[in-house]
């Protein structure tokens, strides 16, 4: 049995997805985002991230800390049509499913406050956060193995002779350190001001296998011969010419062990409005630059592929920054125990840089609309809810089996157990149902039979301790 061995090249530019978010930044921080997701003008120790500026409002004087451990797991999957998969002419569908999860997702969050000001720190998983595999690879490295079976082997090979398989996974972190400060002006007003120090880590790995089933290497080798020698070869030249079909196959080997790391700056400013039952808050996050520097330790190809390996030679730099983020948001106290709060998102997506500029093909930023509702039930329970729709503003060029998104929208529900005035236990469920992304001609071969379908599933549960001090 004669193997072909390839790694994935693109696994590179693999996007492990955020849970909630732009494609590279987790708004999921906190267990109470988890379970009202509107809170981007909450008045608690969660607003270190969501409404840094409110913090100064805060009721009572001291520290204030939070522990949070979220739990996600999310589907990325591909349903291929290609004619390819047969070479028959029959449209065919192949399901690639890959998985995503992160089981332990921790942050921390901490406030002091001291009369108008209040300081504030945190540290968490800010983008990525978890670790993707494809079990059964992708379409694009089927397509690539039997367009490299069919140009080395000369058409004579039908696909009930070999079988391709392949797998891969990757995983991608972006912690985040987060120090500002917040000043009450008066009884209305606040601002803050603050940084995050961005760093990122990832890693890849993946194979795929060609295999000709048993006898059909010599069944080849024999089929060449014979076709060479009816174009007017020797059978000795025929002969070699055929070994050297076989010395091809191979030759024709990818690998291909690149870790990756970066770093960026994110520059934070925020407001705060309150109006007795009426709070307002703003908050803007500025584009952070990063560049994503190649620590390769194995790169092999055939020189034939010496320009494309060239962007994952070690030392190599791709831009990979994280936009720009605007945050709006309203609360209003319906009744003392009844809270509802609306929220808008937008990421600067299309002046973020990203890989070979594809930032460019988007047809705007990512939008977000989030709501939610908080009930005080009695004095030790809280529950809500809380809804968020997300658009991305995609598009066939910026899509790809490697990075792929689909609009959506999300649902959150949980609650708060207030076991004393210092110790509280916030706890919530998140899902997400996203809108399948239909790519056609994905491989060139006519957009009525060659498409791809992505879809995606996500599920996250939170656990929140919160301790005033």
């Amino acid at each position: 049995m004669r193997k072909i061995s390839l790694i994935g090249l693109a696994m590179l530019i693999v996007s492990i997805p955020t849970f909630a978010g732009d494609y590279l930044t987790n708004t999921n921080q906190n267990a109470a985002f988890l379970r009202m997701i509107a809170r981007g003008a909450s008045i608690d120790v969660d607003g270190v991230y969501s409404n840094p500026a409110g913090l100064a409002f805060l009721p009572k004087d001291g520290l204030q800390v939070a522990l949070t451990i979220q739990s996600a797991y999310q589907t990325r999957d591909i349903a291929a049509t290609s004619p390819l998969w047969t070479m028959d002419g029959q449209n065919t569908v192949r399901k690639y499913e890959g998985k995503a999860s992160a089981p332990v997702i921790p942050s921390i969050h901490a406030v002091y406050k001291k009369g108008d000001w209040a300081f504030s720190g945190s540290f968490a998983i800010v983008g990525g956060g978890g670790k993707a595999s494809f079990d059964k690879g992708l379409p694009m490295f089927d397509a690539a193995a039997i367009s490299l079976v069919n140009t080395i082997g000369q058409g004579m090979l039908s696909p009930n002779q070999y079988a391709i398989n392949s797998a891969m996974e990757g995983r991608q972190y972006i912690y985040g350190f987060q120090l500002g400060a917040s000043y009450k002006i008066n009884e209305h007003f606040a601002v803050f001001a603050g940084a995050r120090m961005n760093y990122f880590t990832g890693g890849y790995k993946g194979f795929l296998d060609i295999n000709l089933k048993e006898g059909v290497a010599e069944q080849l080798g024999a089929e060449i011969v014979k076709k060479l020698m009816a174009a007017g070869m020797t059978l000795e030249q025929a002969q070699q010419a055929a070994l050297q079909k076989s010395q091809q196959l191979n030759d024709a080997k990818l690998k291909l062990d690149c870790d990756q790391t970066g770093w960026g700056l994110t520059p934070i400013i925020g407001i705060d409005a309150k109006f007795g039952k009426l709070n307002l808050a703003a908050k803007y996050e500025f584009k952070a630059n990063m560049n994503i520097e190649n620590d390769t330790h194995d790169i092999t190809a055939p020189d034939a592929a010496a320009d494309f390996m060239a962007p994952y030679q070690n030392g190599v730099n791709t831009p990979s920054d994280l936009p720009a983020m605007l945050s709006l948001a309203a609360s209003y106290e319906i009744l003392p125990s009844l809270r509802a709060s609306v929220e808008y998102h937008f990421f600067d997506d299309k002046n973020a840089g990203m890989a070979d500029g594809k930032q460019k093909t988007l047809k705007h930023g990512t939008h977000e609309y989030l709501a939610g509702v908080e009930w005080d039930i009695n004095k030790l329970f809280t529950v809500s809810g809380g809804y968020q729709k997300t658009d991305y503003g995609l598009s066939d060029a910026f899509q790809s089996d490697t990075s792929f998104s689909c609009d959506s929208y999300s649902v959150g529900f949980g609650g708060r157990i207030n076991f004393t005035e210092a110790l509280s236990l916030d706890v919530a469920y998140f899902w997400t149902t996203y809108s399948d992304y239909t790519k056609e001609n994905v491989r060139g071969l006519g957009a009525s039979i060659d498409k791809d379908v992505y879809s995606r599933t996500n599920k996250v549960f939170g656990v929140s301790v919160n301790y005033k001090f």
